[in-house]
């Protein structure tokens, strides 16, 4: 089942394509992520399928909703965690967890319950009594999950929500998140330009100036554009090359030596036993997401 259906959505401001007719879908229960460099369109996207902006053109279901008519419905079902922080500073982060909470429900005790389990999942519960504005940044980003998630959503919508955390609070924040997501059968839509965050994910799309260049699970897009690398590092590229001619073997010179593209890394079991030129050295490299999104766009992530 699909939590999400985009088809041929359009945002433009004047002669600004910022989402220029893109369609995909996101399955129930699924990390989906969309990648790209800022600028590409991502946050745009996300804020309409949010019922926050509204497209030029085409079609955004959230459940069979639609979000450009139907946005009172959607929100009810979705969370939304912006790039910037939205808490109160100077109330505590149970006051403010509470006061979101009565939002969506008025019963207090099943309001409490909510808080409290949500508390424990991201473990905040020892900062449930301390000021917003005193809370790491860490901190304040998992209290900014837990606000989105008050309303029970069956969507959570990340803006890319670890811009400016350390590897070790993102691990963090990524691990609560994960374990929320199973339990909850809950979907996430991610978007990021952190290439580990979205090789996490059961699906990709990869967005530059407005448009989905490329699709699919990050395995399939590693595979379909990123080669593994066979390195030789040698002083004797000439007799190399002539060999490595002779098998029929595509390479590229190296400052030390030359490289050779793979299929796969067990190529280079099949190759190393026929080359004869000495070497100092071998490398074996698996083609990453950050190969193939470079390959894909001609952009590094950090652009």
């Amino acid at each position: 089942m699909d939590a999400i259906q985009i088809s041929h959505l359009k945002k433009y401001y004047s002669d600004i394509k910022a989402v220029d007719d893109i369609s995909f879908s996101v399955k129930k229960g699924d990390l989906f992520g969309l990648l790209g460099v800022n600028g590409a369109g991502k946050s745009t996207t996300i804020h309409i399928l949010c019922t926050l902006l509204k497209a030029t053109a085409g079609t955004v279901k959230i459940y069979d909703y639609d979000a450009l008519k139907e946005a009172d419905a959607i929100r009810n079902k979705i969370g939304v965690v912006f790039q910037n922080n939205t808490l109160d500073d100077y109330l505590t982060v149970k006051e403010n967890l509470l006061m979101r909470g009565f939002l969506y429900e008025k019963d207090l005790k099943t309001v409490q319950k909510n808080l409290y389990e949500i508390a424990e999942i991201l473990n905040i519960q020892n900062l449930l009594s301390r000021p917003f504005r005193k809370l790491s940044g860490g901190q304040k980003r998992r209290c900014e999950i837990a606000r989105a998630l008050m309303n029970t959503p069956e969507i959570l919508f990340l803006d890319e929500p670890s811009t400016g955390l350390d590897p070790q609070t993102r691990k963090l924040m990524w691990d609560c998140l994960e374990s929320l997501r199973l339990k909850r059968h809950m979907t996430i839509f991610l978007t990021t330009h952190y290439m580990e965050e979205a090789s996490m994910a059961q699906q990709l799309c990869i967005m530059d100036a407005g448009k989905i260049i490329a699709s699919g699970s990050p395995s399939q897009l590693k595979n379909k554009y990123a080669s593994d690398t066979l390195k030789i590092y040698t002083d004797k590229i000439t007799p190399l090359n002539r060999e490595l001619a002779a098998l029929s073997l595509a390479s590229y010179r190296l400052p030390n030596g030359i490289a050779i593209p793979l299929s796969t890394t067990k190529d280079a079991l099949h190759i190393m036993p026929r080359i004869t030129t000495p070497y100092d050295g071998i490398e074996i490299i698996q083609g990453s997401m950050d190969d193939a999104f470079i390959q894909i766009t001609g952009k590094k992530l950090e652009d």
